[in-house]
Parts: C-alpha cells; structure tokens; sequence
C-alpha cells in the first residue's frame, strides 16, 4: 500500500471532520506522488488501520473523491486513482468561487486572467494558418451583431464561440474545460453586459475589441495584451 512512511500511513490528527480529513488525506497521497494515476487504493481495511478511523468515514470520503471525479470504483476489484481528466475536478473550486462575498469581480478577475494567460500562449504559439477558424467565428460574431435587431442570447453564444475558438486552437485540454466552466458561471453578467451593448449602440466597438484580440495573436504582439484585455472588459465592468 505504499511507503511504509507515506502520507497514507499516517493516523489523522486535525480538528477538520473525519471525513474531511481523510479526503484531504488521500489528495495529498495523490499531488505529493505515493497514488499516481491508475494505482488502486489500499482496501477499506488497509486505510481504516493506517488512518486510525472508521470504515463508514473511509466510504464516505470514497464517495466524495469519486463525484470530484479525482477516483474510481471497479466494482469487485477496488478504488482507483483516475488517469484521465474529468471536468467534475474543477466543479469544488468553481463553487468556492461562486460561494464567495463579492464573488462577481472575483469570478471577472479569473476570467480576466485566464484571457491573457490564453493571448499570450497564442501570440507565442498560433501562426498565420493558425487563425483561419477563429477569423470563421469572428465573421458569425460580426453577422450576429449587424441583424437588424440581434438576440441577445445569440450574439453571446457567438461571443463565447469566439473566444473558446482561441483556446481550441491553442490545443489545451484543461484550458478548454477550465474555460468552459468560467464561461458558464460568467453567463448572468455577460448577458447584462450584451444588453448593455445593445442599448448603448456600441455594436462597432464591440467588433473593434474582438478585432484587437485577433490582432495579438497574429502580430505576436505579447506587450499590448494586458492593455487591450482590459479594454476588452469596459462594457462588462459597467454591469
């Protein structure tokens, strides 16, 4: 079951539930290497003596780790540490975000640095041919805002096509999924955002920005990312 020394074979002392603990217990097994991807957990019995606790908190803290998607059961064989990514994984710090006092700017803030994170892996990776896709989805952008009266539920589900584009392109699984799930707890406030848009006439400017973006990208302009990232946000602050 591992090092005799390990993370795993040593009893709980905290003031955190038991259950609680022993989730955090076998996380840490996993991030510091003692479970890699596909190693099969020690049997209940095995945790229950190493951790000095109960078989029932061992399940239950089985049955946590499992809907985070970090293992899973094989029935009749055991618990195994899983070897693919899961977007489960990101749902508890997606959460916390959403739980927090104020969460609003801080959920503006991630998404925020996760735009000029992507820019500036695009502005060092994408080439010319690169881009071709994205320019595909910032024509539909452009079509949806030019319609004689745009919907504002299609014009950002362009918007988001847009920008989910430049991960796509990048080739990053977890940037992809990390993204997706921003853009779904992002999707109240961009949509007031869009309105705002709308009501102002500020269609061309909306354009304009998208255009900048895609300029980065293709200039390998990495010194103007921060600054036209925050303009890029001028409507969505105003919310």
């Amino acid at each position: 079951m591992g090092r005799k020394n390990g993370v795993l074979s040593t009893a709980l002392q905290s003031k955190k539930t038991v259950v609680t603990r022993v989730v955090d217990r076998i996380t840490e097994a996993i991030i510091q290497g003692e479970l890699k991807p596909g190693d099969r957990l020690p049997t209940e019995v095995e945790l229950c003596e190493s951790l000095q606790v109960g078989r029932n908190s061992i399940r239950e803290a089985i049955k946590i780790l499992e809907s985070y998607g970090v293992v899973y059961i094989k029935r009749a064989d055991g618990t195994y540490v899983s070897d693919s990514y899961n977007q489960k994984m990101l749902d508890p710090m997606l959460y916390g975000v959403i739980l927090q006092k104020d969460s609003a700017e801080d959920i503006i803030e991630l998404r925020k640095v996760l735009d000029i994170g992507m820019l500036q892996v695009a502005s060092h990776k994408l080439e010319q041919e690169d881009v071709g896709e994205i320019l595909g989805y910032l024509d539909n952008l452009e079509q949806e805002i030019q319609k004689e009266n745009p919907d504002v539920d299609q014009l950002l589900a362009a918007d988001i096509a847009f920008h989910m584009s430049i991960a796509k392109a990048i080739g990053n699984e977890l940037l992809i999924s990390m993204y997706n799930y921003v853009d779904r707890i992002t999707v109240p406030s961009r949509t007031h955002a869009t309105e705002l848009i709308l009501n102002k006439g500020e269609m061309e400017n909306f354009i304009a920005l998208h255009r900048h973006l895609v300029d980065l990208i293709v200039n390998h302009d990495v010194g103007r990312i921060n600054e036209v990232v925050n303009e890029h946000y001028m409507f969505w602050k105003q919310v």
